[in-house]
């Protein structure tokens, strides 16, 4: 009776240490859609995000202000009429030509081109974040696979106790009080298998909406599930700098003090050449036109707009030193969440869950000895299946702070 009684849950432990996913395999036998694989999720991400869309589109308007920042003012041509005989009419036609002071033009450029290093580092940003999502998404589904095999493997292992029980009630051996508890752990286990796969489906629509899907296009991922590793926590921080949330900080002050330059430009008056001709019909002749002129900037030199300009480049470069802290904060935390993570894996994996098992084993004997009773049975599979249901929200833990690291290093 013993070896029926311990050997599902003994199936169920086989794959602690491997955490391999039989629900992939099993829907690759019954002939459904493949298992998508994290790459696959990458590429489906990459190519179906509207926000990743949205923000290739800026870097291409961006792209274009540039075209535009370069253009030269266009010219203005007009003509006057002096009376309206024609025997005395004086009719004069010039072309006027603006003609920039101060370096406007390259100050535009010089914005322009920050403008697009600030769009195209958005889009680097947005695609690392993205990239954290989905690694996040995808194990979520992964462990949430194992949770669905982990309540299964439960429940058979309540059923089989209950049958269990009432035999040996049948046989006088047991009280029938043992019985109701062994059918009140039964549906606790359904709900709990229940619950696991409500939490499955959840994980799916997750990762189907990283994806930029409506609803989930596969019906099981496959993938690697050892405890994720990262560097130690100086070498992340030495690669902080790189972080592309900085970078977009980096480029956005300078992208503000070449504003500066945009608005102390434009305190240069611009001069306006003006060329024609003047032909006088009284007098019969022609006559050459040359004039300029330029505003006097005796009350608007732009002064207010330099200062705005000035303050909101300090902003950014406040804003970037906020960022840096925050992100620092970030990454030591995500560190530290992944150390823990994987030391309670290890000490899961190479004490706890085998501990668990050998006290269930104890009890499972002693219970068809007549040595113990149902209830320390019941005490020494929960232990088990609490230790393994641990170590499966533990290495979730695990890859949250992993995506969180990538997310910031931009890995």
């Amino acid at each position: 009776m013993r070896k029926h009684f311990l050997w599902p849950l003994g199936l169920a432990v086989a794959c602690i240490g491997t955490f391999a996913s039989p629900v992939s395999v099993r829907a690759q036998a019954d002939g459904a859609r493949p298992p998508l694989t994290l790459e696959a999720a990458f590429d489906r991400a990459l190519s179906r995000s509207p926000a990743l869309s949205a923000a290739a589109k800026e870097v291409e308007a961006q792209q274009a202000a540039v075209r535009q920042a370069g253009v030269r003012p266009n010219p203005s041509l007009s003509a006057t009429v002096e009376d309206t005989r024609p025997e005395t009419r004086t009719s004069t036609l010039t072309l006027d030509i603006p003609l920039e002071m101060g370096g406007k033009r390259a100050a535009r450029l010089g914005a322009a081109e920050r403008a697009v290093g600030v769009a195209s580092a958005e889009l680097d940003n947005l695609r690392a974040e993205l990239r954290a999502r989905t690694i996040g998404a995808f194990f979520g589904v992964l462990v949430a696979q194992q949770g669905v095999e982990l309540a299964a493997g439960s429940v058979s292992l309540a059923e089989r106790a209950a049958d269990a029980v009432s035999k040996r009630v049948a046989a006088g051996k047991v009280s029938p009080v043992e019985a109701t508890r062994a059918r009140v752990d039964v549906a606790n286990a359904r709900l709990e298998r229940d619950e696991a796969a409500a939490e499955l489906q959840n994980a799916r629509v997750r990762l189907a909406t990283v994806m930029g899907e409506d609803a989930p296009d596969f019906d099981a991922v496959r993938g690697e599930t050892a405890a994720p590793l990262r560097p130690a926590l100086p070498e992340l921080m030495a690669q902080l700098e790189s972080s592309p949330q900085l970078r977009v900080g980096r480029l956005e002050a300078e992208r503000r003090r070449a504003l500066i330059e945009v608005e102390r430009s434009k305190a240069q008056p611009d001069l306006t050449l003006s060329l024609g001709g003047k032909r006088d019909a009284a007098a019969g002749r022609s006559q050459a036109v040359i004039g300029f002129s330029i505003p006097l900037p005796l009350f608007d030199r732009n002064q207010g707009a330099i200062l705005e300009a000035s303050r909101r480049a300090a902003k950014a470069d406040d804003e970037l030193q906020a960022a840096r802290l925050s992100l620092l904060a970030e990454l030591q935390e995500a560190s530290g969440r992944l150390s823990l993570a994987r030391a309670s894996l290890r000490t899961l994996e190479d004490a706890v869950l085998p501990a668990a098992l050998e006290a269930y084993e104890a009890a499972g004997q002693g219970f068809d000895a007549g040595k113990f009773g149902f209830l320390e049975v019941i005490d020494a599979q929960r232990s088990l299946l609490q230790a393994r249901s641990r170590a499966l929200n533990t290495l979730a833990a695990a890859f949250q702070a992993a995506a969180a690291i990538d997310r910031i290093t931009g890995r």
